[in-house]
């Protein structure tokens, strides 16, 4: 069942567990804020680079969950994944050929307006965020 955000624009986080079926659980809930907010023009993006910070957060942090925030305010979009780590992430050379990962960040690089990483109080969050054309 997809976990639903009372308040998806508020400070609300939905849990999950640091596993790999997170991930497409990650992409419908995105999809469905998404698509309820009428932001159907990042659809594609938003579920394309939540994956990406997901797999990340599992594969790199080792923590038990993560949490997962979206927040909309005038223009932007922001969608950041939370773990317990303190690591904060690094753009790396991944070789042509030789290795499946190290390219995640290469895409949210090339893809989201922004994206950084904060240090909280425990652990940290990584986001991306996505220019909103709002209508006249």
């Amino acid at each position: 069942m997809l976990p639903r955000l009372r308040d998806p624009a508020g400070e609300e986080e939905v849990r999950l567990p640091a596993r790999g079926e997170s991930g497409p659980l990650a992409r419908r809930l995105v999809l469905s804020v998404l698509q309820s907010w009428g932001l159907h023009a990042l659809l594609e993006t938003g579920e394309l680079l939540t994956a990406e910070l997901v797999a990340n957060a599992v594969r790199h942090t080792g923590g038990r969950t993560i949490g997962l925030k979206l927040h909309r305010r005038p223009g932007w979009l922001r969608v950041e994944v939370r773990d317990s780590s303190r690591a904060l992430p690094c753009l790396v050379l991944a070789e042509p050929g030789l290795s499946e990962g190290g390219r995640g960040l290469h895409v949210i690089e090339a893809l989201a307006d922004r994206w950084g990483a904060d240090l909280l109080p425990r652990g940290k969050g990584v986001w991306f965020e996505l220019k909103v054309r709002e209508r006249s």
